[in-house]
């Protein structure tokens, strides 16, 4: 009986990779992995953003629906400035103003709209006939406090993530009607 013993040395298998393609697979490891990363901080980065976007959305939703419902409830308005009024409500004042230094829109120093640019914001007044009348000199504004039947407002606020690219939102109000204010042409 003969046997045969196969020698270690002359194994037909392949013990591991070659240099060439531990490099390669290495290489292209490397380029899947960024790909993949630069996908997870894009979406991070657009979700972000969109936080932002949804964040000023419903702060200035809830800010002009609470402006117009004091509005359309005054019975007369005061123009302290072109950025600041006081509406008389059920006999209670309430004041609207803009600090362009914090870039906040409040109702009695309670912020509504934060963010907002200060050349962007503005308070019209429009008459009975719906023409617009200036209010920015002192004369002019006692002149609306009596004329004034319609009030709109603008701004445009902005919101800056550290991961995000800076979001903005311009908001162009209808123009409400002081229903309670008695108003002659």
């Amino acid at each position: 009986m003969t046997t045969t013993t196969r020698s270690l040395a002359r194994k037909s298998g392949r013990r591991g990779f070659t240099l060439v393609e531990v490099l390669i697979s290495a290489g292209l490891s490397a380029f899947i992995l960024a790909g993949v990363l630069s996908t997870f901080l894009f979406l991070g980065r657009s979700g972000a953003n969109m936080q932002s976007y949804s964040d000023m959305e419903s702060e200035a939703r809830r800010g002009l629906e609470l402006f117009a419902q004091d509005v359309r409830q005054a019975s007369s308005i005061t123009w302290s400035s072109e950025i600041s009024i006081t509406l008389t409500v059920n006999a209670t004042s309430i004041t609207y103003s803009y600090d362009s230094a914090q870039g906040v829109f409040s109702r009695n120093g309670f912020p509504l709209i934060k963010g907002v640019a200060s050349d962007s914001f503005s308070l019209r007044a429009f008459n009975v006939a719906g023409i617009e009348m200036p209010v920015s000199t002192a004369a002019e504004r006692t002149a609306a406090n009596a004329a004034t039947k319609q009030l709109q407002l603008s701004l445009q606020a902005s919101r800056t993530k550290t991961t995000a690219a800076t979001a903005t939102n311009t908001v162009l109000s209808a123009r409400f009607i002081l229903r309670n204010k008695h108003v002659t042409a």
